[in-house]
């Protein structure tokens, strides 16, 4: 087997997934750039190769299911299996002015849309990809989450927590319910699952509203898929520490 650990990263054409990937091949990790747009996918393996990193395209949309089995037989051609999983990959759905989505008049539409890509098509990627992170020596899975996912903060009027968001902010306490589940699934194995929470960065996803940089926002994310054997699981963190759930 090769020494070289693989990584597969959904989401990672632009923004804080792409500082993922960039963060692990500067690593030694193998990247794999898992996106649905083949021009963008090209373009970012094309940047991170230019700056050192072994990465290949990987075709992926999380929402459907042949996309996903179609990418897990790729990485296992090219790859054999798989050392680290970061579900990257979410949208925020359709927004009111203010970045806001009431839940008096939520579509539900746009709920369904928002929980096929930020939870169905978490567990469609990481069931996918199990049999080869099961072939890895300490196979590690991110979900990349946020803060206004945690309930114990969304519930507490002393905490800005930022607007009302009743598809996006529920879609994440999903995720980390899952997770949580995930992690009770893999005890007593070698699989370690954590959710990871990126702050507030700008990208075209907040607009290019925040005050971290997409490499900083990557942080924690990176940490979680190279965490020691022995290491925490079924926890959400930020740069911090642990958040609440």
């Amino acid at each position: 087997m090769s020494e070289t650990m693989i990584a597969l990263v959904t989401g990672a054409n632009k923004g804080i997934g792409y500082e993922i990937a960039a963060g692990l091949g500067s690593l030694g990790y193998r990247v794999g750039v898992g996106a649905r747009d083949a021009t963008r996918r090209e373009t970012a393996v094309g940047k991170l190769r230019a700056g050192g990193v072994d990465a290949f395209g990987v075709p992926l949309d999380v929402t459907d299911d042949q996309s996903v089995t179609d990418a897990a037989e790729l990485i296992e051609r090219l790859a054999g299996r798989l050392d680290a999983l970061v579900n990257n990959a979410g949208i925020s759905g359709q927004m009111d002015p203010g970045w806001v989505q009431d839940p008096t008049a939520l579509d539900l539409k746009v709920l369904r849309t928002v929980v096929d890509t930020n939870v169905m098509g978490v567990v469609r990627v990481t069931n996918a990809m199990l049999p080869l992170l099961r072939r890895s020596p300490s196979p590690r899975i991110v979900n990349v989450s946020s803060s206004v996912g945690s309930l114990a903060l969304q519930a507490d009027p002393d905490i800005e927590i930022g607007p009302i968001m009743a598809a996006y902010a529920p879609s994440k306490s999903f995720l980390n319910a899952l997770t949580v589940q995930y992690a009770r699934q893999f005890a007593g194995t070698s699989i370690l699952i954590n959710a990871a929470c990126p702050g507030l960065v700008a990208t075209d996803f907040t607009g290019f509203q925040g005050p971290r940089t997409p490499e900083q926002g990557a942080t924690t994310a990176i940490r979680l898929a190279t965490l020691p054997d022995g290491g925490p699981t079924g926890s959400f963190f930020e740069d911090d520490g642990v958040i609440p759930w």
